[in-house]
């Protein structure tokens, strides 16, 4: 069983049994939870009570994170989140500056509340700071992709930089970029997700970055090998998403015109 349900609260409304997606629920008066062991903690019973009367016991020791809002009271308006869209670019050139890891812990709220599939929360982030773990990391990137320089001159660029880096003013895959943030999934679309959250959020902090697909490569070539680098992350987990953050060099001062989304209603 899942949920701690206040009898002295609960007034057997009957909107929790509206939002189980699992059919976990039931009013006998007032709410009982069914024994069936489909819940998987989505919490949308405990969100949607006016009375407060059902938590989570997985949460039972986190009631200080659990925030009352009015779902109509959005804090952002669909203009603002708009020009917002509109002026976030990718930024490949930074300052010779270090994120803080006090900066990054507050970055990495913004994925707290992500949204991942039946609720699996596996999403789980990699920060490569040091500038020897990244280089060891590059050259295993470029030894797994390598099998397919002859179709990308990305790949055989980047053999040329790890063999000769003097030759070359920036980095082929990284540019101008020194911190790397790595996102892991069982299910790739929950890290994608969780680091698109991270990056919006890292705007509004004045920083920015880039997404790299070459590094992805690696994880649909070899994911075995790959993982090896990365002893602390479960093995059935996939390098999902890969982005270059930093302090932006450069300051962009108008939006561009893109081709139209194709929008198709059937």
């Amino acid at each position: 069983m899942h949920l701690n349900i206040d009898s002295n609260l609960c007034n057997g409304c009957g909107l929790c049994v509206s939002v189980c997606i699992r059919e976990n629920l039931k009013v006998d008066e007032i709410a009982v939870e069914l024994d069936s062991g489909l819940c998987f903690d989505c919490g949308h019973c405990m969100a949607v009570c006016t009375k407060g009367a059902i938590t989570l016991k997985k949460y039972e020791d986190m009631q200080d994170e659990i925030e009352e809002y009015r779902q109509r009271d959005v804090p952002v308006s669909y203009d603002d989140m708009l020009q917002f869209y509109k002026q976030r670019r990718s930024m490949r050139w930074f300052k010779d500056k270090k994120i803080d890891r006090e900066t990054f812990d507050k970055l990495f709220e913004s994925v707290y509340n992500s949204p991942t599939a039946e609720n699996a929360q596996d999403v789980e982030f990699i920060v490569i700071n040091d500038e020897k773990r990244l280089n060891d990391f590059m050259h295993l990137v470029y030894d797994i992709i390598k099998v397919r320089e002859d179709e990308f001159f990305r790949i055989e660029r980047l053999r040329d930089y790890l063999e000769n880096p003097e030759d070359f003013e920036f980095h082929p895959l990284l540019w101008g970029g020194s911190q790397l943030v790595l996102g892991f999934a069982k299910q790739p679309i929950n890290a994608v997700i969780a680091t698109t959250r991270l990056e919006l959020m890292a705007y509004t902090m004045g920083l920015g970055g880039f997404y790299s697909l070459w590094m992805l490569m690696a994880d649909e070539i070899d994911h075995e090998k790959l993982m090896e680098f990365f002893p602390e992350v479960d093995k059935e987990k996939h390098m999902a998403s890969t982005f270059i953050i930093g302090y932006p060099k450069k300051v962009y001062r108008r939006t561009i015109p893109r081709d139209k989304v194709k929008v198709t209603y059937i």
